[in-house]
């Protein structure tokens, strides 16, 4: 066992998994012809382009429709001259290679970065799968806290407002604001940030068009908002583990959000600990938690933003990890992460899993235990323990 252990506990088992996972679930998709995700974002491109509206459906091209902002047509960019197939592959391998890079800058000892990488490495394939962005949302999070830990406040800026002007999460990039030592130049570089993604879409296409593309995404996304609570796929969040559980399809989002927004705030009231590594790490676990599972829009290839909140979370652990932690973890390694594969019998997997959205409910156990060690854990003398280690 213990030579298992050292095994996996390699740097190149660890970016073998990441990668090679990854690469796998994506040259499955690429050969099977079935990346509709990636037909969204390259047309959301095209349609900048051609200034057709950017949220109405397109059947002729891909099935669903598009939720991104028009910036979004910037960042796809270079990959839509390619052929699909290979557009695909790159994109897919980009966003692990993103989410890698964000992780290897993570205030921690190479040993738990490669513990992250391992546990975030099947989640990350069911992402890949899906040919989805959320990886690079991951890595824009975990990128806006490493640059204001470093003092790069106007990188900070840059990243939290690209991924809020893309798909909006990125805004929760802001829970980082009070680790800043240079808050006003911080506040500055959003607004200068927020102009330039503004007007930048408007090279590819005109002032008016993008003007008005902002007021439709507005619009599409107050629709899917409505359309997540009945969607099976869609709304594994906490709310959809009330309203499918308790079979209260209509409660509303504020009466759970609003709750939790006192919660996560609640993290805050401890003034004297904002300084402490390991407070801030307990804060980068619960945004990453928070941004997930409180959104009606969270879907299974979200999970691999708030796994990684799962991840630091435990690596951020004052030594010795007790029993009751290592069995929260291995609970929401199986139920979060392993649940979409096929080790779940489809039964389970339909009846249960999916139909009551409990891959949310690991995830909300850990970000409450994230929540509670804020409140309660000494942090000056892990403080102490996790500098000397890095």
């Amino acid at each position: 066992m213990p030579s298992v252990l050292n095994f996996l506990l390699q740097k190149k088992t660890a970016l073998f998994l990441w990668f090679g996972l990854s690469f796998f679930a994506v040259i499955k998709q690429a050969f099977s012809h079935h990346y509709n995700n990636y037909l969204i974002y390259k047309f959301t491109f095209f349609n900048v382009i051609h200034q057709h509206n950017l949220y109405l459906p397109q059947p002729e091209h891909f099935l669903d429709v598009n939720h991104y902002g028009p910036l979004f047509a910037l960042f796809i960019a270079p990959f839509v001259w390619l052929p699909d197939p290979v557009a695909v592959v790159l994109w897919v391998m980009f966003n692990a290679y993103i989410l890698f890079v964000a992780i290897n800058h993570l205030p921690l000892v190479n040993q738990h970065k490669i513990i992250i990488l391992l546990l975030c490495a099947h989640e990350l394939m069911t992402a890949s799968f899906s040919v989805q962005f959320n990886p690079c949302m991951a890595a824009i999070i975990l990128l806006s806290f490493i640059l204001i830990r470093q003092k790069k406040d106007f990188w900070a800026a840059c990243l939290i407002i690209l991924g809020t002007f893309i798909k909006l999460y990125g805004i929760v990039g802001l829970a980082f604001f009070f680790f800043s030592d240079h808050k006003l130049k911080l506040i500055l570089s959003l607004i200068f940030w927020s102009v330039a993604f503004f007007v930048l879409p408007m090279l590819l296409s005109s002032p008016a068009f993008i003007i008005q593309t902002y007021r439709d995404w507005l619009k599409v996304l107050i629709e899917k908002d409505a359309e997540n609570a009945a969607s099976v796929m869609q709304d594994i969040s906490v709310m959809g583990l009330i309203r499918r559980i308790f079979h209260l399809p209509k409660i509303s989002d504020g009466i759970v959000l609003l709750p939790a927004l006192a919660v996560f705030g609640s993290s805050y009231l401890f003034i004297k600990k904002y300084n402490e590594l390991p407070y801030q790490l307990l804060i980068l676990s619960s945004t990453l938690l928070f941004t997930v599972l409180f959104s009606s829009g969270s879907e299974s290839p979200t999970y691999i933003i708030a796994f990684a909140g799962v991840a630091i979370w435990f690596v951020n652990l004052p030594k010795p990890v007790t029993p009751l932690q290592i069995a929260l973890l291995v609970f929401a390694f199986i139920l979060t992460s392993l649940s979409p594969s096929d080790i779940f019998p489809k039964s389970i997997k339909n009846e249960y899993i999916v139909k009551y959205s409990l891959k949310a409910l690991p995830c909300l156990l850990v970000w409450l235990t994230v929540i509670y060690e804020t409140w309660t854990r000494n942090m000056k003398d892990q403080t102490e323990k996790t500098e000397l280690a890095v």
